[in-house]
């Protein structure tokens, strides 16, 4: 019982040790620690235990990390605390079964150290990888994205993308674990650790770590002589602070049009492009003729290019049916609209409910979920001889959006997003940290305009430029660089990923050969 007591704390240590590597906490130096703890038990451990044990650590971590789900969707979402905790609980109940099966893996593959160094890191890169494309994907705070102020850290996210330092971060919590087994004396999966393994895997970790530094110096070095060398525009990003509970009442939906223009007025100098978060104005453009107008009179009085996120409806042919999206639009400082791009990464349940054909009650159940249609991906908006990539929301945190946008020529992204919905919990800053490796990933400058913040802006090297707070109106100004290329990362994606599944499959199946030949051996 005292084993089990202290299996259970261990498990629960390492979960919010994970979460306390993240913003707000943001101790960015636990991620190199936080496994240890659930490592060290799980050698003492049954297969089955293994499992319990990385679903409770999957738990405590999830539900500590992504408790504001539930406020989101009692406050904003119509629902009452007694549904909303439920679809907390049940939303971590699903991310805690990629921890449980890291374990339960492990466990039964039962890797000597050697392996262990290659087999751990590559099965949690791999298990990131599934949950971030798995039922549309939530990809939400992968372990990599604990570094992102370590700058010459980050920087081979251009190669390996986020996957690169979650593998590196394992991998030193994985020597740490070896470590302490060999100092204890304790085997490591059946296995006696000798001291000098233990020390060669951290000595591993080290070298490993001092080659994503040198590479970093070197490449922020690099990248930084390209943005001295490349064109600057001047952006200016409007944080219009509209509270969310009066945004979608039309007796405010002038205020709310006047504060943005009036924001946008007050920026000296004229910038060359001024952004609005998502959904800035609390209409359909240019659907709804009288708001329209004033919008569109307004710009033409600032006389500069704007992004605006606005709701769009298009009337569809030959039946004149209705089709809603999530859109931004570029307009002209003539206030010719330029281009549209609608989000095509919808939420589940936030903007359209899956499977609404089978299960017709949750349109009931649920009512303020949106019925949009999705756009199309990798869709760039064309602005003065360069190309725009717009991200609407948590489009951001999926890394293939961006990276097909950059393909299609982006030079610079634009993230506009509305977190009022998650009040003033940890969740703008856990949005925000993300962006980080999207503009290290794709080499691009990264701009991010929300109605609520943290707005912001982000070079290519991921350095955070003028930021604003929460819940204040904000506006913002900065030159940008219009950087162009491709890096590795965006030539061949998640290669590295597959690359972690394939060392999966490889070393799980060495490990069962060496098991097999221990006991044969016996």
């Amino acid at each position: 019982m005292a084993i089990q007591k202290r299996l259970i704390i261990s498990a629960a240590l390492s979960g919010l040790l994970l979460t306390a590597a993240f913003p707000n906490v943001g101790w960015a130096f636990l991620a190199w620690i936080g496994m240890v703890p659930i490592l060290v038990a799980l050698q003492r451990s049954e297969l089955g235990s293994g499992f319990r044990l990385g679903y409770l650590a999957g738990l405590v971590h999830f539900l500590s990390l992504t408790y504001w789900i539930a406020h989101a969707i009692a406050t904003y979402g119509g629902l009452p605390w007694l549904l909303a905790i439920p679809i907390l609980f049940l939303l971590t109940a699903y991310l805690a079964l990629f921890p449980a099966l890291f374990l339960w893996i492990l466990k039964l593959s039962s890797p000597g150290p050697t392996v262990s160094m290659v087999l751990a890191p590559s099965l949690w890169v791999g298990l990131e990888y599934l949950r971030s494309v798995f039922l549309t994907g939530f990809p939400w705070e992968l372990l990599g994205y604990s570094q992102y102020r370590f700058l010459s850290l980050i920087q081979s996210a251009d190669i390996f993308g986020v996957y690169g330092i979650s593998f590196l971060l394992v991998a030193a919590n994985t020597a740490l674990a070896l470590s302490l087994c060999a100092l204890a004396k304790r085997p490591w999966f059946g296995r006696p650790v000798p001291l000098h393994k233990a020390g060669l895997a951290l000595g591993a970790v080290v070298l490993v770590m001092m080659g994503f530094l040198l590479y970093g110096r070197g490449r922020i070095d690099t990248i930084d002589q390209q943005i001295a060398r490349a064109p600057h525009v001047t952006v200016g990003i409007i944080q219009g602070n509209v509270p969310q509970d009066i945004k979608w009442d039309k007796a405010f939906a002038k205020q709310t049009l006047s504060r943005y223009l009036g924001l946008s007025q007050a920026l000296s100098p004229r910038p060359d492009l001024i952004v609005w978060p998502e959904t800035a104005v609390p209409f359909y453009f240019p659907y709804d003729a009288e708001f329209s107008l004033e919008l569109v009179r307004g710009i033409k009085t600032i006389g500069t290019d704007f992004i605006i996120g606005s709701p769009s409806v298009t009337v569809l042919e030959p039946d004149k049916t209705l089709q809603y999206h999530n859109s931004v639009f570029l307009i002209s400082g003539e206030g010719e609209i330029v281009d549209r791009y609608d989000k095509s990464h919808l939420v589940p349940f936030g903007e359209y409910v899956p499977l609404r054909r089978w299960l017709p009650f949750l349109g009931t159940i649920v009512a303020q979920v949106g019925d949009f249609a999705a756009g199309q991906p990798g869709h760039v908006l064309p602005w003065r001889g360069h190309k725009v990539g717009p991200l609407i929301c948590f489009e951001m945190i999926f890394p293939h959006m961006s990276r097909a946008q950059v393909r299609n020529g982006a030079k610079v992204l634009v993230n506009v997003t509305n977190d009022a919905w998650y009040g003033r919990s940890s969740a703008p800053h856990q949005h925000f940290s993300m962006a980080v490796l999207r503009a290290v990933e794709n080499r691009r400058a990264l701009v991010r305009s929300a109605n609520t913040g943290i707005s912001g802006f982000i070079d290519p090297v991921g350095r955070i430029g003028k930021t604003s707070d929460l819940f204040v109106e904000a506006t913002l100004s900065q030159p940008v660089a219009l950087l162009s290329g491709l890096t590795p990362y965006v030539r061949w994606g998640d290669f590295f990923a597959w690359a972690c599944l394939v060392a999966v499959s490889y070393t799980h199946l060495r490990a069962h050969e060496t098991t097999a030949s221990i006991s044969y051996a016996v």
